[in-house]
């Protein structure tokens, strides 16, 4: 797999009929090894090796935006259920734009996440919402939840 903008984390893959599966800690299951697939584990590894726990994190959680049903990546919840991490992650030839942004905004406009992030592993963009003011800033480092903060 193509190299990151990552810390590289040790992931298991196996092999079978001629393609490559990567195993999901949080679902607990073998995946097909996408590019996508391999950022959003990479990914994860990350935030998990942040502190970020991975009994509060939803993987492909469904949504309806529109009338239609949609996946999200990645969201990460405070303690007691609140949102407060939306992620989109995209394939690494993906190039990040307005229109991949548009679409974690459209997910986020259901989840109410105070936090969003998009990333193709090589670019990773972070912005806090503010809902009252319908505005967003971006930040320069990556927002953890209060649980973490508390351990310091």
């Amino acid at each position: 797999m193509q190299k990151l903008n990552l810390p590289l984390s040790k992931v298991r893959t196996e092999e079978k009929e001629g393609k490559t599966y990567i195993f999901d800690p949080i679902r607990k299951k073998m995946l097909l090894l996408t590019p996508e697939e391999w950022v959003r584990q990479q990914f994860l590894q990350m935030l998990l090796g942040m502190g970020f726990s991975k009994n509060l994190v939803g993987i492909e959680s469904g949504l309806t935006v529109n009338k239609r049903i949609k996946r999200s990546d990645l969201l990460f919840y405070e303690r007691g259920g609140t949102p407060f991490l939306l992620v989109e992650c995209k394939s690494p030839t993906v190039k990040l734009s307005n229109e991949t942004f548009q679409q974690v905004a459209q997910y986020n406009s259901k989840i109410k996440a105070p936090f969003i992030c998009i990333t193709n592993g090589l670019q990773h963009y972070f912005c806090s919402i503010n809902f009252e003011k319908g505005s967003y800033e971006f930040l320069k480092k990556i927002p953890l939840p209060c649980y973490i903060n508390k351990k310091k």
